[in-house]
């Protein structure tokens, strides 16, 4: 990267504008390392448990976590995360950083200030990693949580037979239902947590009086601006619960055969009510924490460690 990096977001030149980035390698391997991480620490067990309040609407998160208890003991809370999770996880942290990283040094450069070319860029980050390789990983996953299984987690069908049947049956369009969803999700996701991660930054400047760029934050104050970010961009929990909608696997009398994302909210808003919408966000609030900390504030230091060796 050959270059020294602030403590959010590009490198600044001695200019006063950001540093130009040697596409590398580097940003692929950290993204794809930091998401195995984070999925098979604390991030699947996040995900199990929101998927399941999502999917189940009347379910309170005491008797979420016991079904998932039910399904294998404490495996039950990881269920998916092979091959399904790895394989998205491998993939879409480096797609997000890839991208999130050269789109943000092109907004700083056209002007946009740190807060909004980090809207921006994680906006575009999330688009790509959604259609890229998260549509079908995503569906998996659900797939994997909501389908019928024994009362020790086992299921007659192997996962793969289950995405074989699928896509036999309703071509790449059924392994990737609620594909556009998850691109709105990402979208808003990313360009939420990138965002507020960085308006969380400028405001702990602020507060401590670190104003210059060059003056780098402690580790502390870093974590707590992603955890920030994090927890607040969980707004979007309507589409999060719109998108489980659409990929469950939950069988009930009237519920539509096709979904879209227009008739999966019409049919959580008839079940439900605006309620509905919102089950499962404690834990994602987990998740969005645990994540934004991995990605933004492990993907900053881990490039600028990177950076330093040059």
């Amino acid at each position: 990267m050959g270059m020294a990096m602030d403590a959010g977001g590009p490198a600044v030149g001695p200019n006063g504008l950001p540093a130009k980035k040697a596409v590398s390698p580097i940003n692929l391997a950290v993204g794809a390392t930091l998401n195995l991480f984070e999925v098979s620490t604390l991030g699947q067990p996040f995900e199990v448990t929101k998927t399941q309040m999502a999917a189940n609407r009347g379910q309170s998160m005491a008797q979420a976590m016991r079904v998932i208890w039910s399904r294998g003991g404490a495996l039950g809370f990881f269920q998916g995360l092979v091959p399904w999770a790895w394989i998205e996880a491998s993939t879409k942290g480096a797609v997000l950083l890839f991208t999130a990283s050269e789109l943000e040094y092109r907004f700083r450069l056209a002007g946009l200030s740190p807060t909004w070319a980090g809207i921006a860029s994680g906006m575009g980050g999330g688009i790509a990693q959604a259609y890229a390789t998260m549509g079908f990983c995503t569906f998996m996953k659900t797939v994997e949580v909501t389908r019928h299984k024994g009362a020790d987690g086992s299921a007659q069908k192997s996962s793969w037979t289950v995405a074989r049947e699928i896509y036999a049956r309703e071509g790449i369009r059924g392994i990737n239902k609620g594909v556009n969803a998850v691109a709105v999700r990402q979208c808003t996701n990313w360009g939420s947590r990138f965002g507020l991660s960085r308006l969380a930054e400028q405001s702990i400047r602020r507060w401590t009086g670190k104003t210059d760029p060059a003056d780098r934050l402690s580790n502390g104050h870093r974590i707590l601006a992603s955890a920030i970010g994090g927890a607040l961009s969980c707004w979007n929990q309507p589409i999060e619960v719109i998108r489980i909608e659409m990929q469950s696997q939950v069988q009930q009398a009237g519920r539509p055969a096709q979904m879209t994302i227009a008739t999966a909210a019409q049919w959580i808003y008839q079940q439900n009510g605006l309620k509905g919408f919102y089950r499962g966000v404690s834990p994602r609030i987990g998740l969005g924490v645990w994540q934004t900390v991995c990605m933004v504030f492990g993907g900053d230091a881990v490039k600028a460690y990177f950076s330093a060796k040059k």
